[in-house]
């Protein structure tokens, strides 16, 4: 700044120095440039000249105004300094009149405030003279509260001048009206249905004149439980009202008048130190203040809580919540005022109840809707079997599918939209935090538990029911709900499991005490494999029955030449047929094309081959001789060393493996009816010519045809173990008959 100030070559420094700065400029800048910093300085010179000039005439004009204030304030100066003068005068005069009126009455002064003084005292005694006639008055027109004010404001002038004789009377009179007072407050204070607010001011009278504290502090909460009770009493038949009137009812009811008690029992007895009452006086009576505040806290909760159960699961849940909410805020409040209380229970029991109620309402109506939806399955396929049109078994094959889609699909979204309505208790507008709460979060847990988990249980459950052995459920049920078991165990499981978790922030993984989602799957796909053995065992048992039946009441012994196949076995290896085709809706499994060209001799004896072809590949299966019949030995061999074949053993989820075990139980029941028999020569003739009808058409339904051909083995042989003359018919004569039928 200094070095700028006394810059030679600075125009606005104080050291400036022409010569010089003309002379820089004289060698440093051209022509041109000098002219234009003259032309530049011309300009700034007129511009300072005229900013000059503008500032010269509006300080003029300032100065003039100046000018003429100064000359007014002269004048006005001179008229105020004769005022003043004049005030001063004027002063002096009144203190002088002054000092003169207080020298003439002082006399009079001291007269008059003896006087005052005695007037005064009169008003006291004319006032303790009329004070029991008034005390009465009031008590009589039932203005307590002012007849205590005024014995308190003479209380202290009696005590002082009681013992004189001409107030001993006035004060016997005021004790006596007082102590009638103190009955008549007492019994006030006893009857039922007093409000809160009559109950506090009546013991405020009653401390005010000298009540007891302790016993008037145990028949206060006495009188008030009377009072609340009634309101719990007048709340239980608010049944026309819903949960949020309800809830409203009981907060502008019970518990406001709740807190006004604890807040006038708090003012009267803990507040202050009562000096005529013991020391623990105040512990005693804090604890039987916590003791109502519990009981009544705990009879109120206990009647919402029960109003809530009632209304769960029949009412809205948000309006029920709504009054929950409202409830819990009011409680919050009232711990913050009774903060040493110790309560039982607590908004979040009740809301944590209702729950578990809903819970329980959900978990009933999705047992009802599966429920109904069993029945309806049911009847839809009670009305197809009652079809006898030719579409009938068509419209089977073709509804399966659509049955277990509605079931599975209608149980699904049942679920997920209970799931959903359960989320109104995580919405963050309440007051209430569950998931911050130990027993929210396990309610929370629950929800997965005892709604999803037991519902998803109860499914399995239900399913295993209808494969029981008592259980008269036609097959194609047991069928739709192998299936469906089956999808919940692909797919349904995981939605279901996954979808609780996401919305509840629910960590199933990583518990130890929640049911994991692969236990689930494990109990549904054991379901499926018990109703599939079901339905397994008992069309098997269906079939077995036909063919019991068709051995038992024949006569083996008188038989005839046989000429065609029985009709028992044609009717089986339709209902197979039948089978196979609702199988094949179900399950996608097939088997691999079956060529004539194939060595089986099975597929050689196909009804589809051409007699040339026939006789080319003629089945080894039925050339049973008599010389081989003869012993048993070499069957006895063969099964020793053949593997053993499982009758009821559990089948896979595919076509093929269903309906082999269908006919394993089939053929089993036949081969244990044929050793009970005894035959003639044409009734083995007859079984033989059974036996290769099933053999030429049973192999398409199985994968291993060996499995057949050893249990045919097994009948032929036992039959011609029980034969009185096992001669066998010829192979191409049975062939004949087999492809006549």
């Amino acid at each position: 700044m200094s070095e700028k100030s006394t810059n030679p070559y600075d125009m606005d420094s104080s050291g400036f120095d022409p010569d010089r700065y003309l002379q820089k400029l004289l060698k440093e800048c051209s022509l041109k440039q000098i002219m234009d910093t003259e032309a530049a300085i011309v300009r700034q010179t007129q511009t300072l000249h005229s900013d000059m000039q503008t500032l010269v005439y509006e300080n003029y004009n300032k100065f003039i105004s100046a000018t003429d204030t100064i000359r007014k304030m002269k004048t006005d100066f001179k008229s105020m300094e004769t005022e003043m003068n004049l005030l001063v005068s004027n002063m002096d005069s009144i203190t002088e009149c002054s000092e003169k009126i207080t020298d003439t009455l002082q006399e009079t002064r001291t007269q008059l405030t003896r006087l005052s003084g005695k007037h005064q005292l009169l008003k006291k005694l004319q006032f303790l003279s009329s004070l029991p006639a008034k005390l009465k008055t009031l008590i009589e027109d039932g203005n307590y509260q002012q007849a205590v004010q005024e014995y308190s404001h003479a209380q202290k002038v009696l005590h002082q001048y009681g013992n004189q004789p001409s107030f001993q009377g006035i004060q016997e009179d005021c004790v006596k009206t007082l102590e009638d007072l103190k009955k008549l407050l007492k019994q006030e204070f006893q009857k039922t249905g007093k409000t809160a607010q009559s109950l506090t001011e009546i013991g405020e009278l009653l401390l005010q004149l000298d009540e007891k504290p302790s016993g008037l502090a145990k028949e206060m909460l006495e009188c008030a439980t009377k009072r609340l009770h009634e309101q719990l009493v007048m709340l239980q038949d608010q049944t026309d009202r819903d949960m949020i009137e309800f809830i409203d009812l009981g907060i502008e009811g019970f518990l406001n008048d709740l807190t006004l008690v604890i807040s006038s029992y708090n003012d009267m007895f803990l507040t202050k130190h009562i000096e005529q009452e013991e020391d623990e006086f105040e512990i005693i009576a804090r604890m039987d203040l916590n003791d109502f505040v519990n009981r009544n806290i705990d009879e109120y909760l206990t009647l919402v809580q029960d109003r809530a159960e009632v209304e769960i699961g029949h009412g809205d849940s948000q309006i029920i919540l709504r009054g929950l909410d409202r409830l819990h805020r009011r409680l919050t409040a009232m711990k913050s005022l009774c903060r040493a209380l110790d309560m039982s229970k607590s908004g979040i029991d009740i809301i944590v109840n209702a729950a578990y109620q809903l819970c329980k309402a959900h978990m009933k109506s999705l047992k009802d809707h599966f429920s109904d939806n069993l029945s309806s399955i049911r009847l839809a396929l009670v009305s197809v079997k009652s079809d006898t049109s030719s579409s009938s078994s068509n419209s089977l094959q073709t509804g399966l599918k659509e049955l277990i889609a509605n079931l599975y699909v209608s149980t699904m979204e049942k679920v997920k939209g209970l799931l959903q309505d359960l989320l109104i208790f995580l919405q963050p507008d309440w007051s209430f935090n569950l998931k911050a709460d130990p027993k929210g979060a396990t309610c929370i847990e629950g929800i997965r538990e005892n709604l999803l988990v037991g519902f998803l249980r109860h499914i399995s459950t239900t399913m295993n029911a209808f494969g029981s052995l008592n259980s008269s459920s036609p097959p194609t049920l047991l069928l739709i709900l192998s299936k469906m078991c089956l999808e919940m165990d692909k797919s349904g499981v995981h939605v279901l499991i996954s979808l609780v978790d996401e919305l509840y922030d629910i960590d199933s993984e990583n518990s130890t005490t929640l049911v994991h989602e692969t236990e689930l799957c494990s109990e549904m796909r054991d379901s499926a494999q018990h109703l599939l053995d079901s339905y397994v065992r008992l069309q098997g048992l269906n079939l077995s029955q036909m063919l019991r039946k068709s051995v038992e009441t024949r006569d083996w012994l008188n038989c005839l030449e046989p000429r065609s196949v029985r009709a028992v076995m044609k009717r089986v290896v339709e209902e197979l047929s039948a089978i196979d085709n609702v199988l094949g809706e179900l399950y996608d499994s097939k088997l691999e094309q079956r060529t004539a060209a194939s060595s089986d001799s099975s597929r050689k004896t196909h009804f589809s081959l051409t007699a040339s072809k026939q006789s080319q590949y003629r089945s080894t299966w039925s050339t049973y001789t008599p010389s081989q019949m003869d012993s048993s030995f070499v069957s006895n061999i063969h099964r020793l060393f053949s593997e053993k074949i499982e009758i009821f053993s559990s089948v896979e989820f595919s076509k093929v493996s269903i309906i082999t075990g269908i006919i394993k139980i089939c053929l089993k029941t036949l081969l244990e009816c044929v050793r009970l028999r005894t035959f003639s020569k044409y009734g083995l003739q007859q079984i033989q010519v059974d036996a290769h009808y099933l053999q030429m058409n049973l192999w398409r339904f199985v994968s291993d045809e060996n499995l057949i051909h050893v249990l045919l083995d097994e009948i032929l042989g036992s039959a011609v173990l029980r034969c009185l003359e096992p001669i066998l018919m010829e192979p191409n004569a049975v062939e004949i008959i087999c492809e006549r039928n």
